[in-house]
């Protein structure tokens, strides 16, 4: 499975930036639909297309393994 790790990345951009950033405002600067990010959050195995990925790579200036792990599905 695929655990995203968005919140994370967000809170890491708060805290560099001294400031706070909702969801709305990451859903504007990336042009990503907010319903998109909330299923990144919030549920498990969501269905994410790379560009979207792509896109808050660069608006968190992060790398794709520090949004994304793969978990291995426990037996």
């Amino acid at each position: 499975m695929i655990r995203f790790k968005l919140k994370q990345q967000i809170a890491d951009k708060e805290f560099r930036e001294k400031r706070r950033i909702s969801l709305q405002e990451v859903a504007d600067a990336t042009e990503i639909n907010r319903g998109t990010l909330s299923k990144m959050l919030n549920q498990h195995g969501a269905v994410v297309r790379t560009d979207v990925l792509d896109k808050l790579c660069t608006y968190l200036d992060c790398r794709l393994e520090d949004l994304a792990e793969f978990l291995p599905d426990e037996k």
